[in-house]
């Protein structure tokens, strides 16, 4: 008789120590007054599968408004994020760009979804619904990506050095 065993599920939360995680998470509820203390982590751990996947698979990949939500958060805490970066083995930029719905569509968060999965994390897909969907409300307005031209792309394919 054989089992199937299931391939371990990464914690993104354990990429960062417990004070960082809930200093990133308090930034995140600083920012939207009427959120639930859950839902800040949740969204902060999102956005650290996010930054890992972007760092295991450079370029094209955008997180969701309520995501990114997270990811401004983590970048604000300059420290942490340099050092999750360094852990990861490669900065990941944030590139600021107007929503466009041709960009930010289903396509390309389905994309990051996938990617995101194969770098072992399961995705929270609550988080991760289309720039109209108003059913998690976060303060961003604007949507990113982790690169998002071909000279970006040759300079995310560099390892931090630091």
């Amino acid at each position: 008789m054989s089992t199937t065993t299931q391939p371990a599920v990464r914690d993104a939360a354990s990429l960062l120590t417990q004070e960082e995680f809930d200093g990133v998470a308090a930034t995140v509820l600083d920012n939207n007054k009427d959120m639930a203390e859950p839902d800040a982590g949740r969204i902060v751990e999102e956005a650290l599968k996010f930054v890992a996947a972007a760092a295991m698979f450079p370029g094209g990949m955008r997180p969701s408004r309520v995501v990114d939500e997270g990811w401004h958060a983590l970048i604000l805490h300059t420290r942490v994020y340099q050092t999750l970066c360094r852990r990861l083995g490669r900065f990941v930029h944030h590139v600021p760009e107007r929503p466009d719905p041709a960009r930010h569509g289903l396509t390309a968060l389905e994309h990051t979804q996938a990617r995101i999965a194969e770098a072992g994390y399961e995705v929270d897909r609550a988080l991760w619904l289309g720039p109209s969907n108003g059913s998690v409300t976060v303060a961003a307005t604007c949507e990113h990506t982790s690169c998002g031209d071909a000279n970006c792309e040759a300079n995310c394919s560099d390892a931090h050095p630091n």
